[in-house]
């Protein structure tokens, strides 16, 4: 038994004169008596064995220590809440399935083809989570993940899903862009890329382009490709970045390429299923949709 977890309901009472600065306001918040909050916070502090709240003439303030076992729980309290929710949340009648994605697969590749999946497996529910990248996670909590190929899954044998293609890409009216269409970089501001630094030199040479800015690890950074796409749309400078994430900017004009090289190097996607959820039907139902939307994608993606 957990002998030193309080009550819930104490740890509330507790939050409610914490954010409220007063006994009369949490007991107004919780529907409950103002001797109820008392007892509740003489609770508490007995089992504690440590005084939480100074009452005085003004009202309630928290201890120093008060103060920091509220800060500590607060979040907790979040989570409990959210998990919660998440339980009541579960269909009796349907499936739910857990999706780990890399940000950039899901935002522009994953969610525009979802509405397919979903339309044949109605009684499923999808909640499509961010796989961090770069980020060890010692208990991966997915059915089913979308990750670059050199992930690493304990107990799990990734199986590669498609290659990813970048393209260099521009405002329609920069300024370089006759420049860069005659191979010419020597003056265009490069952004970048937080976790991709020197992709631009690996993209250069495999376009066999020589006229590159002396310091090409230089200019604007972000760390999100739509944050990338942005700077290029502010005509900030050329971004470098899957071909799918801007293919709706591409066919509006928003976007035009600065060059047509494709590169396709050695980094893609692999697809990974948990251990414990090989043999589950909607895991495997969405495994066959995605590798037969990569088929039909085409070689670009």
């Amino acid at each position: 038994m957990r002998h030193h977890i309080p009550s819930t309901r104490a740890l509330l009472v507790f939050d409610a004169v914490a954010r409220h600065h007063g006994v009369s306001k949490a007991a107004e918040e919780l529907c409950i008596t103002h001797s109820a909050v008392s007892q509740q916070l003489r609770l508490l502090e007995g089992q504690l064995g440590l005084q939480l709240v100074q009452r005085g003439a003004r009202g309630s303030t928290l201890t120093d220590v008060g103060r920091r076992y509220h800060a500590q729980i607060v979040g907790d309290l979040l989570r409990l809440q959210n998990h919660t929710l998440e339980a009541m949340a579960q269909r009796p009648d349907g499936t739910r399935l857990l999706v780990g994605c890399v940000p950039v697969f899901a935002e522009r590749w994953l969610l525009p083809r979802l509405p397919t999946f979903l339309a044949a497996h109605k009684g499923c529910s999808v909640h499509l989570q961010v796989y961090p990248t770069q980020i060890y996670m010692a208990e991966i909590p997915f059915d089913v993940a979308v990750q670059y190929n050199d992930a690493a899954w304990p107990g799990v044998q990734p199986a590669p899903l498609m290659s990813e293609v970048c393209v260099a890409v521009c405002a329609p009216a920069s300024r370089h862009r006759r420049a860069m269409e005659r191979k010419d970089f020597r003056a265009v501001p490069l952004l970048q890329l937080s976790s991709r630094l020197g992709a631009w030199d690996a993209w250069f040479a495999r376009a066999g382009i020589t006229r590159v800015p002396a310091h090409s690890l230089g200019g604007h950074r972000f760390d999100l490709f739509s944050m990338l796409v942005e700077a290029v749309r502010a005509d900030l400078g050329v971004g470098l970045v899957p071909r799918y994430f801007v293919e709706r900017e591409l066919q509006s004009g928003e976007l035009v390429l600065a060059h047509p090289h494709h590169d396709s190097d050695a980094r893609g996607y692999s697809l990974f299923v948990a251990p414990d959820r090989r043999e589950d039907a909607a895991v495997d139902a969405f495994v066959q949709w995605l590798m037969a939307a990569v088929q039909d994608q085409g070689p670009t993606g």
